[in-house]
């Protein structure tokens, strides 16, 4: 029986005669956690849960503590994909959509938009953005455009959701790849173009490059366990209610009885009666 970190992985592999690189990601319970209770129409799963696998996929060369957050904002029907990953590859996520999405290619759910990256490393004095037009007619076209322009080496990326599992695979050619083998780089993108989306999201690594690669010679690395991380944190919301100041909460209760707030990345509500607001000020 497959246990958690099968099932949750991102698992890096190299062509060792061609200076190609890759990854694969599959995940499972984490893609489930994700899309707990927020019935998101299945077009918008489908993007939320490509996005999510290219995030861990990008999110697993971070060599220092700290997160990387990607939003992908369109003037489409689905205005907002937003995943966060930090570099113990433990994840959170959300969309934001039209009440009636019909199935379409990403273009036309997204239309035009950006798509930023926020670095917040613990070296860093200060989060690093980089913002870049949507160009691509699919999240892994979007995100092989920002890979190619960002890492300066041209990139592959086949990604899959469905409702049980968001899978991809990465592939990334390297500096000697040409003097290695002046064909090898187009015939691995070939190989890898054959792949089906069910096989992406239902076969193990090993099964899936023997699959696709048959003929070329692939060291497997160790898998990288990924994790859905969205715990509470009261102390957070109630530091900023503190911040607001004690009149501007009695305001809020005044007007609406109670101060509610919604974690929408967490899909969590934080909900402050009088008694409690009160306790939060009378710390001082």
């Amino acid at each position: 029986m497959e246990n958690h970190i099968t099932r949750n992985f991102v698992r890096p592999f190299l062509f060792e005669h061609l200076d190609i690189r890759g990854a694969v990601v599959h995940l499972h319970e984490v893609w489930q956690a994700l899309q707990a209770n927020r019935a998101y129409a299945p077009p918008v799963a489908r993007l939320l849960g490509e996005m999510c696998a290219v995030t861990a996929l990008i999110a697993a060369n971070l060599k220092q503590a700290g997160r990387m957050s990607f939003q992908l904002k369109g003037q489409g029907p689905v205005q907002l994909l937003v995943l966060d990953c930090d570099e113990q590859l433990r994840m959170r996520g959300m969309a934001r959509a039209d009440a009636a999405v019909a199935e379409a290619a990403a273009p036309d759910l997204l239309g035009h938009g950006q798509l930023a990256l926020t670095l917040d490393l613990a070296a860093m004095e200060q989060p690093w953005q980089s913002l870049v037009p949507l160009d691509g007619d699919s999240i892994a076209a979007i995100f092989e455009h920002f890979l190619n322009h960002s890492e300066q080496q041209p990139t592959r990326l086949f990604l899959a959701a469905d409702g049980e599992a968001a899978a991809g695979l990465f592939l990334q050619k390297l500096p000697d790849a040409d003097r290695r083998d002046p064909d090898g780089w187009n015939r691995v993108q070939v190989l890898a173009g054959t792949v089906r989306p069910e096989e992406l999201t239902g076969l193990p690594a090993v099964q899936l490059l023997a699959r696709l690669f048959p003929e070329e010679d692939v060291r497997l690395f160790d898998p990288r366990p990924v994790a859905y991380h969205c715990p509470e944190d009261w102390p957070k919301v109630e530091g900023m209610l503190r911040s607001l100041g004690r009149a501007e909460c009695e305001s809020v209760l005044r007007e609406h009885g109670e101060i509610h707030i919604h974690d929408e990345i967490c899909g969590r509500d934080y909900r402050f009666d009088a008694a409690k607001v009160a306790a939060l000020f009378d710390r001082d």
